[in-house]
């Protein structure tokens, strides 16, 4: 983090300037980290003063004697998510960088900080946006702009905020126009490699084409989604879930306005709901996928997600639900771009 020396106090400071400095930084629960010959020895919380002073320390002692000992630290600048996952479940929130002299080198807010995921994408951009003409005659549905940029580029954005360095895009209906905009993908500091579609190969069945992934698992998703899925999150509980697949979902709620009865096989009333409230989830077009699955895509043929997920449910393997829990929105009519135009307005992606 920037300016991550506000966090750091002097062994040798007195419990007073540490509650100062505390109160300067106007941060909820914080911690400082105390060194001392430019190493760091521990941190201190407001509450390990307090328990200070009322064991009867004076408040011009020094910080030494509230000093907690065992506390949390990095070796490495670039954490791995699953140490960050650690961290949150713990409610830490600040975690000092400590190199091989003991010196503190950065201090990370897990918070905010978005670690490099071990995760490769591939973009599904071929499809030709027929129920968005006449929007999508002379551009491609993805290139269509939402806000400031096209729909595409708010997904690929999104990537690489997350550490996702490596992205494929199948492209087939005016495709060119995409490898024009993106090109090899350096200016946003990305590497994008295009899969052309010489004739239409369903929602999945393009990854075929791709040759090899740097990574174990893979990230596909639809090219015409506005989303602020936090991606980390996903992949943490795919990994955590040991799972094959996960999919993404969408919640989709319906309002019965009247009494609904339930009945047993004998038509028997068991119970009746007040115009009740059921929560479906439907597919939201991302998934994460290990990448030892893909060869059981057929390669060169037209092939659809569900009937990959069919298979994989009728192989048993195992397919994890991650329900998108903030923004999402398929744009595929033109009610649903109009949507997006005012929503943008209010989304920080």
């Amino acid at each position: 983090m920037e300016d991550f020396e506000r966090l750091l106090i002097a062994q040798d400071a007195t419990l007073r300037e540490a509650l100062r400095q505390i109160d300067r930084l106007a941060i909820i629960d914080v911690d400082l980290f105390v060194v001392a010959s430019g190493k760091l020895i521990g941190s201190l919380s407001e509450g390990d003063i307090r328990r200070a002073l009322l064991d009867g320390s004076p408040i011009e002692a020094s910080v030494d004697i509230a000093v907690h000992r065992n506390f949390t630290y990095f070796t490495t600048a670039k954490p791995s998510v699953e140490d960050l996952a650690k961290c949150r479940r713990r409610k830490i929130r600040y975690v000092p960088v400590v190199g091989e002299s003991g010196e503190v080198t950065d201090i990370i807010d897990v918070e905010t900080y978005r670690p490099l995921l071990p995760v490769e994408a591939v973009i599904m951009a071929g499809g030709r946006g027929e129920r968005l003409r006449p929007l999508t005659d002379n551009c491609p549905k993805p290139l269509l702009k939402v806000g400031s940029k096209p729909i595409i580029e708010h997904n690929i954005d999104r990537l690489a905020a997350h550490g996702v360095r490596n992205i494929h895009i199948s492209v087939n209906y005016l495709g060119y126009m995409l490898k024009e905009h993106f090109g090899d993908g350096a200016e946003k500091k990305v590497s994008i490699n295009y899969v052309d579609e010489d004739k239409p190969m369903g929602t999945i069945g393009a990854i075929t084409r791709i040759e090899s992934f740097s990574e174990d698992t893979v990230l596909v998703m639809n090219s015409d989604l506005l989303t602020d899925i936090d991606i980390a999150d996903f992949y943490e509980e795919f990994q955590d879930a040991s799972a094959d697949m996960a999919v993404a979902a969408s919640s989709y709620k319906i309002d019965i306005p009247y009494a609904v009865l339930e009945v047993n096989s004998r038509n028997e009333v068991v119970s009746l709901k007040e115009k009740p409230r059921y929560t479906y989830f439907s597919n939201a077009g991302i998934y994460l996928i290990k990448k030892s699955l893909i060869s059981m895509i057929p390669a060169g043929q037209r092939y659809d997600m569900p009937t990959f997920m069919d298979e994989l449910i009728m192989a048993g393997r195992k397919i994890l639900t991650y329900p998108i829990r903030g923004y999402w929105l398929d744009i595929g009519r033109i009610e649903d771009y109009m949507k997006a135009q005012e929503d943008i307005r209010h989304l920080k992606l």
